[in-house]
């Protein structure tokens, strides 16, 4: 019996990606290094501590000879001044129907001070439990954001539906064991193949989830 629903938020619930990605590139800019969008829609997902050092390399330095206190210091402000808050059209609204009949959680690989500010502006009180990146040592796409998030929601692994739009995400949903619904919010649906049931749109996402009994 399906007991629990466990979104990703960045590119589910939000359409915050593009806003990550000029933050990050602000960031590396101002330490003397490029990268580019699709390297960072490449690791999507996964926390500063695991994504930096890929970032990095993508960018042919050498993560070691980086602060990566200071290129997350500067990637969160730019972040808080650019970001426009937007919540998907329906969605707000579609969560507070399931919310009814389903646990909720949501796991980011966003720090917690991002995920909690953004999840108190849009989603106040509907979420049962909140993994961030700063909760988990190793993050997507290993299994553990998800594992904890089933501890935190006390189910059963077969109780859970994953909702992910992040290679990374829907690798981590399936080392976890869970099955993942794949929405294909900034990658092409072939990148997701990996995911139990890919969704075209957020539109057909929601009539899906809310027929789901």
């Amino acid at each position: 019996m399906l007991k629990a629903l466990i979104f990703d938020m960045d590119g589910v619930l939000v359409d915050s990606m593009p806003f990550h990605a000029a933050a990050w590139k602000k960031a590396f800019l101002d330490v003397g290094m490029e990268i580019r969008d699709e390297d960072i829609y490449a690791i999507e997902g996964s926390n500063p501590r695991n994504g930096l050092p890929l970032l990095i390399r993508k960018a042919r330095k050498e993560p070691e000879d980086f602060d990566f206190e200071t290129i997350t210091a500067i990637y969160r402000q730019e972040f808080k001044r650019i970001f426009e808050l937007k919540a998907f059209d329906g969605m707000k609204e579609c969560l507070e129907l399931l919310k009814a009949r389903f646990l909720l959680s949501v796991v980011s690989g966003s720090d917690h001070l991002i995920v909690n500010g953004i999840l108190d502006q849009l989603f106040p009180g509907i979420f049962d439990a909140v993994v961030t990146g700063d909760d988990v040592l190793n993050s997507k796409p290993h299994p553990d954001p998800f594992l904890k998030a089933v501890e935190l929601l006390k189910v059963g692994k077969k109780e859970c539906v994953v909702i992910e739009n992040a290679v990374l995400g829907v690798e981590s949903a399936k080392q976890a064991d869970l099955y993942c619904i794949g929405i294909p919010t900034y990658v092409e649906p072939s990148k997701l193949d990996r995911a139990d049931l890919v969704v075209g749109d957020h539109k057909k996402l929601m009539e899906h989830l809310l027929s789901l009994g």
